[in-house]
């Protein structure tokens, strides 16, 4: 969009020279030829750059007559933009640690005297993304990094808001906190990831001492194929909830049942919402206390169905023992009655659930609390209970197909469940980097108000999330951001520039698919009509 104004007049003015006097091929001594003029916007100014042009004069050169421009210039601005670094850096960091949105941040600029669009602010913000991924996943600093701990944890797993489109890779190291690796691919097969640890691999100067993830087949076959011989540890959350969904779904159907009966809490609220007596004060408290069945599954181990019954059991006891020795006001006994009724027809789901789960609590408990045993002494344990559990299973008749599950997952779990007692700082869980991905989600939902991510988040993920995680860690200056490399800059804008692309070609075609489909047939015909 074309400027509707004209730019701020500078208030300050600035020299720049190169700092090298001679050709960095042929040492030959470079000539001054001319100056070039630039305006940027700081924090602090307007600056009007008076820029220093040299080149080689040596014929024989292959930087003959190619400019040399100040090298401080790229410290105070990016190629052909208008604000300064600075600039880009202060709406990062108000962005990321601040949570303020686009108009928010405009605004604060604005009031520091920086006159920019909301536009400009929404690009600058991007500017800040791939500036800073790019600075931190720079090779040398990695190695420098990775190479004070002498060795690397690996921590695989993949983000996708939506269904059916890309997915975020992120391969991070589990001992420094650093994402070694972020990138989007269309699909997951064994191949696609096994070529993502073998970059990381050979990237590395220490070796990969383990592999956390959870416990998708592509993944295991990946690890297995090109880190052959590394242990694997597969996430024992996911592997408790993967293994207990039976027993939840059965949960979940029963404390649906529950709420059934247990309807009419609400009027019961309505009815002391007006009054500001103690009596109405410990009944709303009371009412409050049942509403414990909107409760949502809390772990892998814990179901709230479960875990509410036995709680609105022991307050209809306490509404009984109390209403024996005083008459209860109206609204608490009309309370006991729902929960009597409730609890008394849904007795027969909770004493095998419970049981079920005491199964999943007893396998939880030994594989997280196994500090100094050996793998092969943890394993000898969990075999113990999972035969036990067998013998249960052909005993138990209403889940008896809920345990056999159990048993199942276990098995296919079974080779990755306990590397992480024998290789050290290796991670039972996969849950650091589930927080990493929860942190961008969480800030995403908090900025746009939305409820899911949005497909933002995976489109230019490899370098936002990256960069949030970064700028909450510590803030970022203007020169931290300056590129070493500006080629790379612009190819990894390229990427991110050719993935927006092809997510709006999608949204043309279902916005008018005709029009989409009329538009590639001219171009088709175009191409295939002689020249």
């Amino acid at each position: 969009m074309a400027r509707t104004a004209p730019r701020p007049a500078p208030t300050a003015d600035r020299t720049l020279r190169p700092l090298g006097t001679s050709c960095p091929l042929c040492r030959q001594r470079l000539r001054n030829v001319y100056f070039n003029y630039r305006t940027i916007s700081t924090l602090t100014a307007v600056l009007r750059l008076r820029l220093q042009i040299c080149w080689c004069t040596n014929r024989a050169c292959e930087r003959y007559r190619r400019p040399y421009r100040p090298e401080e210039e790229g410290r105070l601005a990016l190629p052909v933009h208008e604000f300064g670094l600075d600039v880009v850096a202060l709406i990062g960091a108000l962005r990321y640690r601040q949570h303020r949105t686009v108009p928010e941040i405009h605004r604060e600029l604005c009031q520091r005297g920086v006159v920019i669009s909301e536009r400009s602010v929404t690009n600058l913000l991007d500017r800040y993304d791939e500036l800073l991924a790019l600075s931190l996943a720079d090779r040398g600093r990695l190695q420098r990094v990775t190479r004070e701990h002498g060795r690397v944890i690996l921590a695989l797993d993949g983000l996708q808001p939506d269904v059916g489109h890309e997915v975020l890779w992120v391969l991070r190291d589990c001992l420094s906190g650093e994402v070694l690796l972020a990138r989007c691919l269309l699909s997951a097969t064994q191949d696609d990831l096994a070529a993502l640890l073998r970059e990381v691999r050979d990237a590395l100067p220490v070796p990969i001492a383990g592999v956390v993830s959870d416990g998708q087949h592509s993944i295991r076959k990946a690890v297995a194929k090109a880190l052959s011989g590394v242990p694997h540890q597969l996430c024992h959350f996911h592997y408790l909830r993967e293994a207990a969904r039976p027993i939840y779904e059965a949960d979940r159907h029963a404390k649906k049942e529950l709420k059934k009966r247990v309807r009419g809490v609400r009027p019961i609220e309505r009815a002391v919402e007006g009054r500001s007596d103690p009596q109405a004060e410990v009944i709303a408290g009371y009412c409050a206390g049942a509403q414990c069945l909107n409760r949502r599954w809390a772990s892998a181990v814990r179901g709230s169905g479960v875990e509410a019954a036995p709680a609105l059991d022991s307050r209809g006891q306490q509404f009984a023992a109390r209403g024996a020795k005083r008459g209860l006001p109206p609204e608490l006994t009309k309370l006991r009655t729902l929960l009597e009724r409730g609890l008394k027809q849904t007795q027969t789901f909770w004493p095998a659930i419970r049981a079920a789960y005491a199964w999943v609590h007893r396998a939880a408990h030994i594989l997280k609390h196994a500090e100094g045993q050996t793998a092969s002494q943890v394993r000898r344990r969990y075999a113990t209970l999972i035969r036990a559990l067998k013998r249960s299973a052909r005993r138990v008749g209403k889940f008896h197909g809920a345990l056999q599950h159990f048993v199942k997952v276990t098995r296919s779990y079974w080779p990755g469940l306990f590397a992480c007692y024998d290789v050290p700082d290796l991670p039972r869980t996969n849950n650091a980097l589930e927080q990493f991905f929860g942190a961008g989600r969480y800030h995403e939902r908090r900025v746009r108000g939305t409820k899911a991510a949005s497909p933002g988040l995976v489109l230019r993920g490899s370098v936002r999330l990256v960069a949030a995680a970064a700028t909450r860690l510590r803030a970022v200056s203007g020169p931290e951001l300056a590129p070493t490399k500006v080629e790379a800059w612009k190819n990894l804008r390229h990427e991110l520039e050719k993935r927006r692309r092809h997510r709006a070609a999608r949204w043309r075609f279902r916005r008018d698919p005709a029009a989409y489909l009329t538009h590639l047939e001219r171009k088709l015909i175009q191409l295939i009509l002689p020249a």
